[in-house]
């Protein structure tokens, strides 16, 4: 077991999501992304005669919540990632579910643990692997890919308007040596950015490592297609919530929720509906909700959360 399990205790937004989820006694509850089972640790006693179905991809976060949740008899841990959704519901026999929860933020665990390689606040390996079984790195990512494929990861999952001054830095340092581990490649966006920005921008690094947190998980590649096959899986009634931390992962969530529940999706110069798309969902978050600024101040990383949550007609 990794060392700082102790932020594991962070869960987001934890009141705003329990009471956003509707449960009932008798509900089945599926938590995508266990983590340290913060927030499925309060929705149990909210279902002492339902079911909770715990998914997770890092085997570190299934063993620590199995632990935690060992008082309890009605949970099932999955070792898996939740885009296999529809697969894991199929193999547990079960069709219908009435609450489901994505937290799509990187566990505290995750960050501050500095052998993942995750964070740039400590000196490791460029890792990054939420599922450490994995073989693709950031290490590997950082080292073999081209420069316009580089380009193109910071651009748009970092959103990182230098983008190509860093990338070009990167190639230059790589040809002398392998760039190994998150030091390196802190210092490496570093050297080459305005001091103004450095300073200013609150970690010049943020931008590049998010960006290669997302390529290397692929944590955008099958998000809405799994997002639907929930939606498809809840009773009447039934809710689902979604916490995002970036821009991408809400855009991905706000249109699928808004697909969902509207009608009719004809050009607008057509006279007669012919598409037959019926609302499935109506949006209970009609703006995503954010941290209070209570806990804005007592936990940095609610800061840029946004919670959306849709109910099943």
């Amino acid at each position: 077991m990794s060392e700082n399990l102790e932020f594991y205790h962070e869960p987001i937004m934890l009141n705003e999501i329990v009471k956003g989820l509707n449960l009932k006694p008798f509900s089945i509850v599926v938590d995508c992304t266990l983590g340290g089972a913060g927030h499925s640790f309060e929705i149990l006693k909210f279902i002492p005669n339902g079911k909770l179905i715990g998914i997770d991809k890092d085997v570190e976060a299934i063993n620590y919540s199995q632990n935690r949740l060992s008082k309890y008899s009605n949970v099932v841990f999955v070792r898996n990632d939740f885009k296999n959704y529809k697969s894991i519901l199929s193999k547990l026999e079960i069709k219908k579910v009435d609450a489901i929860l994505i937290d799509l933020g990187v566990s505290s665990h995750q960050i501050d643990t500095p052998s993942r390689g995750f964070s740039f606040r400590f000196d490791a390996p460029l890792d990054m692997r939420m599922d450490t079984s994995q073989k693709l790195t950031a290490k590997f990512v950082v080292n073999n890919y081209s420069k316009s494929e580089l380009i193109k990861i910071l651009k748009i999952y970092g959103e990182e308007k230098f983008a190509s001054l860093i990338v070009s830095n990167i190639i230059k340092h790589r040809l002398i040596k392998p760039i190994e581990t998150t030091f390196e490649l802190k210092n490496i966006i570093e050297e080459c950015l305005p001091k103004k920005i450095i300073y200013k921008s609150n970690g010049a690094s943020k931008k590049t490592f998010q960006a290669l947190r997302i390529e290397v998980n692929s944590e955008l590649f099958g998000l809405e297609s799994a997002i639907q096959d929930m939606i498809d899986s809840l009773n009447p009634k039934g809710r689902l919530a979604v916490l995002s931390f970036h821009s991408l992962e809400d855009r991905i969530v706000k249109n699928i929720f808004k697909y969902n529940a509207t009608g009719c999706i004809c050009p607008p110069n057509i006279p007669l509906c012919v598409c037959n798309h019926k609302a499935s969902v109506k949006i209970i978050t009609k703006k995503p909700l954010t941290a209070s600024n209570l806990e804005q101040t007592n936990n940095p990383r609610s800061t840029s959360a946004k919670l959306r949550i849709i109910e099943k007609l």
